[in-house]
């Protein structure tokens, strides 16, 4: 799945050729007419219960367009309409200020989802195409290189599942999960972990695997988070090592 270098003698000519795809991209936003509803819903439908039937298609798309990347951005207006959905009802429950629900309501949709997905998304781009590209000896073959939209539609496949775990399921668990206790606790440390995993997962599709040493760095700002949070010291321990032995059966199974 993940593109890989192939030839050495156009490397040049391609890096060096511009992407007219993003523009178009950004035009298209404001164009529902353009935009494939029932497909994206399909999608992420799939993302949830079957993610390799949605990768599948992706190669089919590269087939067809020969771009790995959407050109439909219509997979990240739903999401963020969704995410903006979620947080206004997390906010008429808990927020007693309108003024404040706004500010939630961008910063959640900003931070949590855009500019943390663009940071994540150009840190793989970055760490695919520097480090795990394999080169070829064919030289007949056009040089491909992972696009930095098709890496941002990997966090949004990713970033799906765990908000409907993190936000919808949490939200109506939320009565339960407030409540003191030891059990409160380690099932919300258990639905963290769920979808991290997941999260960890979708990448490792996304990116046919080669990113698995990526969970060590997520084990690690785990426990870095513990520092500042104060989060109890066991649970700082049980997320990451159930991260690291979710990394270590899709090395041996996948």
């Amino acid at each position: 799945m993940l593109p890989t270098s192939v030839s050495k003698g156009r490397s040049s000519s391609s890096a060096s050729r511009t992407n007219p795809m993003f523009p178009q991209y950004l035009r298209r936003i404001i164009k529902w007419q353009q935009m494939d509803i029932e497909y994206t819903f399909w999608q992420m439908l799939h993302l949830c219960t079957s993610p390799k039937v949605v990768y599948q298609h992706t190669k089919y798309h590269k087939q067809t367009k020969n771009q790995w990347a959407r050109d439909d951005p219509a997979f990240v207006v739903i999401c963020s309409l969704l995410l903006s959905v979620a947080t206004i009802a997390y906010c008429a429950a808990y927020d007693h200020s309108a003024t404040h629900a706004i500010f939630v309501v961008i910063s959640v949709l900003l931070f949590h989802f855009l500019i943390t997905g663009a940071m994540l998304a150009t840190f793989c781009w970055f760490l695919t195409n520097s480090y795990l590209r394999e080169d070829s000896p064919n030289s007949h073959v056009v040089e491909q290189r992972v696009e930095w939209l098709y890496a941002f539609d990997v966090h949004c496949n990713s970033f799906f599942p765990m908000f409907v775990m993190l936000y919808v399921i949490h939200y109506f668990l939320s009565p339960l999960l407030m409540v003191h206790g030891f059990i409160p606790v380690l099932l919300s440390n258990l639905l963290f972990m769920a979808a991290a995993s997941y999260y960890h997962y979708l990448n490792f599709l996304g990116y046919d695997g080669k990113l698995i040493l990526l969970v060590c760095c997520f084990a690690l700002l785990l426990n870095v988070g513990q520092k500042i949070f104060r989060i109890e010291v066991w649970q700082s321990i049980l997320v990451p090592s159930l991260c690291l032995i979710d990394a270590l059966f899709l090395k041996i199974f996948l």
